[in-house]
């Protein structure tokens, strides 16, 4: 039996057989057959040679649309097909028109302080889960500009990404382990990722790319944030986290972040950086959450007066 090449060269059965085992034993060490027949399907319709491996198997929790006796989301375990940011290079480049990237220019260095979970042997001889102190810097975002020819002319696309608006978490909200090994390098990647899609919208489409998606869920073709964790016959039921106590140093404390976030997402970002941990717990997730969607609704409008940057958060 014979088939067709990407290059639409006839092939053997043999020699199909024999990219099978590559894929299975180099390139995708641990895929089940049918992920790597999902990855031959998805190079043949797309016309891309899968021995370059153009496209990521990704692991995802996919919603099923059901819920449990609890009321949470049932998802299931699958595997996903999605382009690397190569293939956004390769799409962009078959174009004609790309002129190549800058070299990503990142903004601040933050530092996060959160507490992490880890297993730990108890007194007992069992096994039991813990909170110790995490601490990691990252960069608050990363700009990458895409250039594109169009007639005698080279138009730049530029991205703005923020590194807390893309870093995937695992449930007690510290990075994974791939954004805490390379905190500049994904946040890059996705703003490459981005500015591609801006320049080259029909020649790269809209999905995303695996290294955005790493660490993320697919919830109704959106995404969240989330730990992809193995599947456990007792799982144990997620609870959310208690509100912090309304005291009147909290009240000032949100009035003056507050102030912050109405001048934007830059502004807010420093000001949340410049906190203490202490501080950080009196907000709380909510209120932080809260504070960054007026960040993000504000937009570019600013503060008159050049900003409140440099002011500081009262202790």
């Amino acid at each position: 039996m014979t088939t067709r090449a990407n290059g639409g060269a006839l092939i053997t059965g043999e020699q199909a057989e024999a990219i099978r085992r590559a894929l299975k034993s180099s390139l995708y060490p641990g895929a089940s057959d049918d992920s790597i027949e999902m990855v031959l399907s998805y190079c043949q319709a797309a016309g891309l040679d899968p021995m370059t491996k153009p496209v990521h198997i990704v692991p995802m929790k996919v919603s099923t649309g059901r819920k449990n006796a609890d009321g949470w989301d049932i998802k299931e375990d699958r595997d996903v097909v999605m382009p690397g940011i190569g293939l956004y290079r390769i799409n962009a480049a078959r174009t004609g028109q790309y002129a190549g990237c800058s070299e990503p220019e990142f903004g601040p260095i933050r530092t996060m302080e959160m507490d992490r979970e880890v297993w730990v042997d108890g007194a007992n001889g069992r096994r039991q889960k813990t909170l110790k102190p995490f601490q990691l810097q990252y960069p608050e975002w990363c700009r990458v500009t895409v250039r594109k020819l169009l007639g005698s002319q080279v138009v730049e696309f530029s991205v703005k990404e923020y590194w807390l608006e893309n870093y995937a978490s695992k449930s007690d909200g510290t990075p994974n382990a791939m954004w805490e090994k390379r905190a500049f390098g994904q946040l890059a990647k996705c703003a490459e990722a981005q500015a591609l899609r801006k320049a080259f919208p029909e020649a790269v489409g809209s999905q995303p790319t695996a290294e955005e998606m790493e660490g993320k869920d697919i919830i109704e073709g959106e995404t969240i944030r989330a730990e992809r964790r193995p599947p456990t016959a007792g799982a144990i039921a997620r609870q959310a986290p208690a509100e912090p106590e309304d005291t009147e140093e909290r009240r000032k404390l949100y009035a003056s972040l507050q102030a912050f976030a109405k001048a934007g997402l830059d502004e807010y970002q420093g000001a949340w950086g410049r906190l203490s941990k202490e501080q950080r717990a009196m907000i709380g997730t909510s209120g932080h959450e809260a504070l960054k969607a007026i960040a993000m609704n504000a937009g570019a409008e600013g503060v008159a007066g050049g900003g409140i940057a440099a002011e500081e958060v009262p202790l």
